[in-house]
């Protein structure tokens, strides 16, 4: 558990070995419910070699004084594309034809 929205990582270890590797975050917003997009990477436990890179957004709650992951949804190759896709077409940006 974490006390500061800074110190909240997704790195896992099991037995000394790093299992998931954080690549980057962005905090998407902060306060008793924070919301973290999360760039990571998984061991494959046969090969030891870690995968491609995937995409995770968890949701915080603050309670006592620590942060603890309530909710996450991981997001495969399909669903980015799926997720960029819609989101472009529902928020177009400024000067684009949409």
């Amino acid at each position: 558990m974490t006390e500061t929205i800074d110190e909240i990582t997704i790195n896992y270890e099991e037995e000394g070995i790093l299992v998931i590797e954080e690549l980057e975050k962005v905090v998407l917003n902060r306060g008793a419910w924070t919301t973290i997009l999360f760039l990571y990477r998984e061991r494959n436990r046969q090969t030891g070699e870690f995968g491609p890179p995937k995409a995770g957004l968890r949701r915080y709650q603050k309670f006592r004084g620590f942060f603890r992951k309530r909710d996450a949804i991981n997001l495969s190759d399909k669903t980015v594309g799926t997720l960029m896709e819609k989101l472009s077409e529902w928020f177009p940006q400024e000067g684009s034809e949409n």
